[in-house]
């Protein structure tokens, strides 16, 4: 399928479905659950050194998932939003069953752009919802949903975007690498699923039409 033969609207539609899910899930769930749990720093989280200005690499991912739903190959456009909205849904029940936080750095009073990006993003963030990392799960269903042997140049992109920002979030401290690795599996096994979703709805539609 081409991805032309997907209009905007139909895009962005499909985006407000995939991400809105997540939108939904992920506040309503830091309303409802309670008191987190303190995760700990490991042996990898200490080797990465806390950086403000990884802010800007971690933002990154807010340009990457409509990125993803404009260019992306139309039938991945559809999965896409099927396996965000899984993901999320499998991160939710995590977030309300076994509620995770950190013991966040300070921010600093400088007035860097960098460190007023923080606050704000502290500001409007959870301090909680730690355990799995949507932000880890969403970025890499992004690249995967990017990646196309016809578009190797923007494939790599991706994925050195990807690396980037899944970095930035141990560096700037708004996970730590267990919680990432957590939402790389849930986004793994989110991908997975919607695939296997989107192969039996096909089989279906084609079983149907068959018939008829």
């Amino acid at each position: 399928m081409n991805p032309s033969s997907m209009t905007l609207a139909c895009r962005l539609l499909h985006l407000l479905a995939g991400w809105g899910s997540v939108c939904l899930v992920y506040f309503s769930s830091d309303v409802l659950q309670g008191q987190g749990v303190l995760l700990p720093e490991t042996a990898l989280d200490r080797a990465i050194p806390y950086s403000d200005a990884a802010i800007w690499l971690y933002l990154s991912f807010f340009i990457l998932i409509p990125y993803a739903y404009l260019a992306a190959d139309a039938a991945r456009v559809r999965w896409l939003a099927r396996a965000m909205a899984l993901s999320a849904l499998a991160c939710g029940v995590v977030f309300l069953l076994y509620p995770t936080t950190l013991a966040y750095p300070p921010v600093g009073d400088g007035n860097a752009w960098s460190t007023q990006a923080l606050r704000m993003l502290q500001a409007a963030d959870s301090a909680q919802n730690c355990l799995p990392s949507l932000h880890g799960a969403l970025t890499l269903l992004c690249v995967w949903a990017l990646y196309d042997k016809r578009h190797l140049l923007r494939s790599a992109l991706a994925l050195v975007l990807g690396v980037a920002i899944c970095y930035a979030i141990i560096a700037l401290r708004r996970h730590v690498s267990i919680d990432l690795a957590a939402g790389l599996a849930v986004g793994i096994a989110g991908g997975m699923l919607a695939k296997m979703q989107v192969f039996w709805l096909t089989r279906r539609a084609i079983s149907t039409e068959t018939a008829s």
